[in-house]
C-alpha cells in the first residue's frame, strides 16, 4: 500500500523543480514536512553527545631543580574534555629556548637544560582531539650543585624486593610534608611518591613501589614545613633484588650495647663503624640483636616511651647506613621482646619493646617475596621476629628463640632464677617446622642462617652446637632429644648440616670467632663500637680464629664462592699503620 502522502508530496516537488536549485531543495523541504505532517506523528528526537574537546590545563605544578634537569610534578586537569587524557607534556622555557618531555601521568622530568639558568616551566595536557591550555607557570633554575633543605631527622630503609622497598622516616622534633623523589640515575628523579604529612616524633612508613627488578635507585627526600617549600636531603641509593647468579654485597654487625658508653660502646667509633660499611655499599645490612638492650631499665617504673626511647637511640645512627642499605634485625636476650613477659594486657614490657621494634623499623611480614612467622600476638599484631627470602645466589634466614620460649631463654627481667632448664627453651614447633620447610624447599646456592646465638644462651659458637635442641644432647652428654622433641625431625645444627647452610651468624658473646663444624661455618660477629678492642669470653671458644672488636663483617657474594672479611675499625687517636679504619683483619672464602 503506497503512502497517503506521496501523491500531494510528488505533485509540489515536480512545480518545486522549476525553480532555482536552492529555492526547489528549500520548498520541497517545506511542502514535504507540509504534506506530512497532518496525517503522521511527530519525529523523536535523539539528543546529541556534546563533541569532545581538549582537556583543560593541570594545575599545582611545583618544580624541583636537578643537575641539568627539572622535576614538575602537577595535578591533573578537572576537565578531561569528555574524552580520557592519553599525555601529558611538560615544557621549560628560558631565553635560550625551550626543553620538553612527555609522560603518562605527574611527575615528569625535563632533561637537557640548562644550570643557572631561570626557566618557566609549564604543564599541558592532550586527548584524542587535542592539546589543552597550558597551566601556570612554575619558575625554576637548574644547579649542579642542589642546595639541601632543612631536614633533620634519618631514613631506614626496609623490607626490598623486586619491586619494592620502604622507607621508614624520623624526624624527632619537625612536623611538615614529605615526598621522595628517585630514578635510576644518580641526580635524575623522574618519579616521586605523593607527599605525606609527618608529625614529630612519629615514625612514618613511606612505600616506594612500581621498581624493576635487579636496578640501583638514587633518591632524595623532600621536607616541607609551613609556607616554605620543598628542600631535598643528600642523594641516597638502594638496590631491587638480585637475580640468581648476580654479585652483591651485605654486612653484619654484632651486638652495639649504646647502653654500655665507655666500657663497650663509643659513640665515634660506632660512627666510624656505620660509616666504613655503607661506603662498601651493601645491598643490606644485618645486626645481630642487644641493640636496643630495655633490661638496664627499672622495672618497677619502666613505661612504654621508656622502652620506645631505647629503640629511637639506634635511629641516629643506624640511619647513617640504614637509608642506603636496607636493615634487617635480629632479636637478642636484653631487649625483652620476649614471650615469657606478655600479661595478657597491653600493659606489658614484651609488648612495648615488639610495637617499638615494628614501628621504628620496618621488617618483613610474611608475603609473596618473603616467608616468615604467621602468628597474630595481641596487642602486637605479627612479630615479624623470624623471616627469610632469596636475594641472588642465596637463602637468608633470621631466628628467634625470645618469642618461641614461654620460658625466659636468658635473663629474666624482673629478677629472680633462670629457667630451670635449657630444655625448656625452645624456638618453638612452629618455627622449627617453618625452618625445615625454608630449607628443604629452597635451591639456593648458599644458606645463610642468623640468630642471636645458639640457642639463644650460655657462651660458644660450635662449643655449644652439640647441647639441648640445638644438638640433641644435654649437659650430661646424654642423647635426650626424641625425649624432648618427639615431633621434630632431627636437631638444629643437624638441620643445618642437611640442608647444605653455609654460614650460621650469631653474636651475644661480643667477639670475632670463625669455626666449622660438619660443614657449617659458625660465625660470631664482633662488637661494632669497643673503644676498648676487647676479646670478650676468648675462653668459650676451644677451636677457630678469634680476633678481638671492633668492626663490622663484609660478606661478598658471587657465582664463584662467598668471601666474609672481618673489617676493623678505631678511633682516630687510636690508628697506626696497618690499624686503620676499613682495614680487613682476617677473610677467608667459601666456594
Amino acid at each position: 500500500m503506497s503512502h497517503p502522502c506521496v501523491p500531494t508530496l510528488l505533485a509540489r516537488v515536480r512545480i518545486a523543480c522549476s525553480a532555482p536549485a536552492a529555492a526547489s531543495l528549500a520548498l520541497c523541504q517545506i511542502v514535504g514536512l507540509a504534506a506530512c505532517s497532518a496525517s503522521q506523528p511527530a519525529a523523536t528526537v535523539t539528543p546529541t553527545t556534546p563533541a569532545a574537546t581538549a582537556p583543560g590545563a593541570p594545575s599545582s605544578v611545583v618544580a624541583t631543580s636537578g643537575n641539568g634537569s627539572v622535576s614538575l610534578k602537577f595535578t591533573a586537569p578537572l576537565s578531561t574534555g569528555g574524552s580520557p587524557i592519553t599525555s601529558y607534556t611538560a615544557t621549560c622555557t628560558a631565553s635560550g629556548g625551550s626543553r620538553s618531555a612527555s609522560g603518562p601521568a605527574s611527575p615528569i622530568t625535563v632533561q637537557g637544560v640548562s644550570n643557572g639558568v631561570s626557566y618557566a616551566c609549564t604543564v599541558t595536557a592532550a586527548n584524542v582531539v587535542g592539546t589543552g591550555s597550558p597551566s601556570p607557570a612554575a619558575n625554576v633554575t637548574p644547579a649542579a650543585t642542589v642546595a639541601l633543605g632543612a631536614f633533620a631527622g634519618n631514613i631506614v630503609l626496609g623490607v626490598p624486593t623486586g619491586s619494592s622497598v620502604t622507607a621508614n622516616v624520623y624526624a624527632p622534633t619537625q612536623s611538615g610534608s614529605v615526598y621522595i623523589a628517585y630514578g635510576t640515575t644518580p641526580g635524575v628523579y623522574d618519579r616521586q611518591t605523593s607527599t605525606v604529612s609527618i608529625t614529630a616524633g612519629t615514625p612514618l612508613e613511606i612505600p616506594i613501589t612500581g621498581l624493576t627488578t635487579d636496578t640501583r635507585y638514587y633518591y632524595r627526600l623532600y621536607y616541607a614545613t609551613g609556607s616554605a617549600s620543598a628542600g631535598p636531603t643528600d642523594e641516597y641509593t638502594f638496590h631491587t633484588s638480585r637475580p640468581a647468579g648476580a654479585a652483591f654485597t651485605f654486612a653484619a654487625q654484632g651486638d652495639s650495647h649504646p647502653e654500655r658508653a665507655n666500657s663497650e660502646f663509643d659513640a665515634t667509633l660506632y660512627t666510624r663503624t656505620l660509616t666504613a660499611a655503607a661506603n662498601d655499599r651493601p645491598d643490606f645490612f644485618f645486626t645481630s640483636g642487644d641493640d636496643f638492650s630495655v633490661d638496664t631499665q627499672d622495672p618497677l617504673t619502666i613505661t612504654e616511651p621508656i622502652v620506645a626511647n631505647r629503640y629511637l637511640i639506634q635511629r641516629p645512627y643506624l640511619g647513617i647506613i640504614g637509608r642506603s642499605a636496607p636493615v634487617f634485625l635480629v632479636n637478642g636476650n636484653h631487649e625483652q621482646a620476649a614471650r615469657y613477659l606478655l600479661n595478657g594486657t597491653p600493659n606489658s614490657v614484651a609488648v612495648w619493646a615488639q610495637n617499638a621494634r615494628n614501628r621504628l623499623y620496618s621488617q618483613p611480614a610474611p608475603s609473596a617475596f618473603y616467608s616468615g612467622n604467621s602468628e597474630v600476638v595481641p596487642d602486637v599484631g605479627l612479630l615479624r621476629n623470624y623471616y627469610a627470602f632469596t636475594w641472588g645466589d642465596a637463602l637468608f634466614v633470621t631466628i628467634d628463640p625470645y618469642w618461641g620460649s614461654p620460658v625466659c631463654v636468658d635473663n629474666p627481667f624482673f629478677g629472680g632464677a633462670k629457667r630451670s632448664s635449657i630444655w625448656d627453651v625452645t624456638h618453638g614447633d612452629a618455627q622449627y617446622q617453618w625452618l625445615k620447610r625454608t630449607l628443604e624447599q629452597s635451591s639456593a646456592k648458599y644458606k645463610f642462617v642468623f640468630a642471636h646465638h645458639v640457642m639463644g644462651t650460655q657462651r660458644g659458637g660450635t662449643d655449644v652446637a652439640r647441647l639441648y635442641e640445638w644438638g640433641g644432647q644435654s649437659q650430661n652428654g646424654n642423647y635426650d632429644f626424641a625425649a624432648q622433641r618427639p615431633t621434630w625431625a632431627m636437631p638444629i645444627h643437624q638441620l643445618l648440616v642437611a640442608n647444605h647452610v653455609t654460614i650460621f651468624f650469631q653474636g651475644h658473646d661480643h667477639i670475632f670467632v670463625h669455626q666449622q663444624l660438619d660443614g657449617v661455618t659458625y660465625q660470631t660477629l664482633p662488637e661494632p663500637a669497643d673503644p676498648n678492642y676487647s676479646l670478650f669470653n676468648a675462653d668459650a671458644y676451644a677451636t677457630g680464629d678469634k680476633f678481638p672488636n671492633a668492626g663490622y663483617a663484609r660478606i661478598s657474594v658471587g657465582p664463584t664462592g662467598v668471601k666474609v672479611e672481618y673489617v676493623r675499625s678505631w678511633l682516630p687517636q687510636d690508628e697506626l699503620p696497618g690499624k686503620t679504619t676499613g682495614t680487613v683483619a682476617f677473610s677467608y672464602t667459601i666456594p
